[in-house]
């Protein structure tokens, strides 16, 4: 593989959020740029005014910045290659469609809405749905390769509209080596002659695409999928523009299918599987709807990244978890598998607890105590309690949630504990062991271990006749961590009155 001054590029339209199909795509893009110290650049593909959506470009732009693949060019860090948007980039691609006009590779179609409507509608009624202009009904319909030269230059110079059309050719094999997917052929008598330049001035994808490619100094197109159908025109056009020796390395990426069945991931299975399908939260400023972000969900960045980049891609061991910079210098295309992959939400999951418990308690105490209730715990509670607390949490939150006795004493005590645990015997045994923890000296967590253990064993019971209704009342949970430590970090005094107080509550 040519690695010299690599260049790739994402290119979004800014039609609505980033579904998380598109990060991933930008997310391949970055690491093969990164791998071989290359360029990983931005462009807007905003040709379609018509569907332009507000805010849509912001969304990409903070959905690549929180994921940390950030481009070196961009609408927002332009470089010598510039403009990154399309729509700004308008006043160049009418000459390479006009050059396309001058050599025969394309023409000029005076078709209008209507007339093709009712070509399609004919062609229906004869049984023949899928109605394509072609190299077959290219010659019955308004077009520079029916109507005399004087006719076309009489209609443009009246301002009739037109579109340009490529002019494919008839049975010829297209082919081209895909990077993923090895040597792709396509006849091109199953590709129809393409509108590459449309009436109101403006390119369509196809054009543009080529044009930005090629004048950005693209060296690979790595993208969905989805785009392997256009690939064969991609090269027509690459060859009639003269540009084929410097046409980029093509990769396509597999689909991320939905959990459950076929089909690729939609919003829609996210609803209803309760799963986010967006990087951020987004809120649709016509109907109002607000779909959620992974974000906004808790995860971790690098938890998202490192999910995402093993949709389609696997290192070649038995490892999962990786930086982002471990990603950069593992990935390869010829790691990227050809078949889809399914969205697997509690993976998802699993990355995010996975980045929790490696997370250093300091850093973790710090990301949580903006969203503690006023406490008088020092940081270096909050980071034992963190410790004590990650293992079993998701999510940062769930270590607030989970954990909520450390801050506040419990109000309710787990009926089904209460139910099963607190029997007869129960308030005397815990009256004893107050008296029993009330001596404890130095009250850490093996000294308040050896004392409940000694208890145990003057008294002649198990554990499971005190132990649970012992947890009760200090947390008002059946389950949780380790209770000496629980008990070290909140202290002998509260230890000791929440075990009066399940004593007086608990009847």
């Amino acid at each position: 593989m040519n690695t010299q001054n690599v260049r790739v590029r994402f290119a979004p339209s800014p039609t609505g959020p980033l579904h998380i199909g598109g990060v991933r795509t930008a997310l391949y893009n970055y690491l093969f740029a990164k791998k071989y110290n290359g360029t990983f650049i931005l462009r807007i593909e905003d040709t379609d005014q018509t569907r332009f959506v507000n805010k849509a470009e912001e969304y990409i732009q903070e959905s690549l910045d929180w994921c940390g693949i950030s481009p070196d060019e961009s609408p927002w860090k332009p470089g010598e290659y510039g403009p990154y948007r399309q729509s700004e980039r308008k006043s160049m691609y009418k000459e390479y469609a006009d050059f396309m006009i001058q050599n025969g590779t394309a023409y000029y179609a005076f078709d209008t809405p209507e007339e093709l409507d009712e070509v399609r509608n004919r062609a229906k009624e004869a049984k023949m749905p899928n109605w394509q202009y072609n190299h077959i009904t290219r010659n019955s319909m308004q077009n520079s390769l029916t109507l005399s030269e004087d006719v076309v230059n009489e209609k443009i110079a009246n301002g009739d509209p037109y579109v340009i059309r490529i002019k494919i050719p008839r049975n010829e094999e297209i082919r081209f080596e895909d990077e993923i997917r090895g040597w792709v052929t396509v006849n091109s008598s199953n590709i129809d002659d393409k509108v590459i330049f449309k009436s109101d001035g403006m390119p369509t994808y196809h054009l543009a695409n080529i044009v930005d490619d090629h004048t950005m100094e693209i060296t690979h197109v790595i993208r969905g999928e989805e785009w392997l159908p256009s690939a064969p025109l991609h090269v027509l056009l690459y060859r009639y523009l003269g540009w084929e020796e410097t046409m980029p390395k093509l990769a396509h990426l597999p689909l991320i299918l939905k959990p459950d069945g076929n089909g690729k991931l939609s919003k829609r299975d996210g609803d209803r599987l309760g799963f986010p399908v967006f990087p951020l939260n987004w809120l649709d400023e016509k109907t109002g709807e607000q779909s959620s972000g992974y974000r906004e969900r808790g995860y971790f960045p690098e938890a998202f990244t490192n999910m995402l980049a093993f949709l389609g891609w696997n290192p070649g061991t038995n490892e999962e978890l990786f930086t982002l910079s471990a990603l950069v210098e593992s990935f390869t295309l010829d790691r990227v598998g050809k078949s889809g992959a399914k969205f697997d939400a509690q993976k998802a999951l699993w990355y995010q607890q996975q980045y929790l418990r490696t997370k250093e308690n300091t850093e973790i105490a710090q990301l949580i105590i903006p969203s503690l209730p006023e406490n008088e715990y020092s940081i270096e509670h909050i980071q034992e309690i963190c410790g004590l607390m990650k293992e079993r949490a998701t999510f940062l939150n769930d270590i607030i949630t989970e954990g909520e006795y450390f801050f506040n004493a419990p109000t309710s005590y787990d009926a089904k504990t209460v139910k099963k645990k607190w029997k007869e015997q129960t308030p005397s045994l815990l009256n004893d062991l107050l008296k029993d923890f009330s001596q404890i000296s130095d009250f850490k967590h093996d000294e308040i271990e050896k004392v409940f253990s000694d208890f145990l064993k003057k008294k002649e019971i198990g554990f499971g006749q005190i132990g649970p209704a012992f947890r009760l009342a200090v947390t008002g949970k059946g389950m949780g961590p380790s209770l000496f430590s629980i008990c070290e970090i909140l202290g002998q005094q509260e230890t000791l009155q929440r075990i009066s107080t399940a004593l007086e509550t608990i009847k």
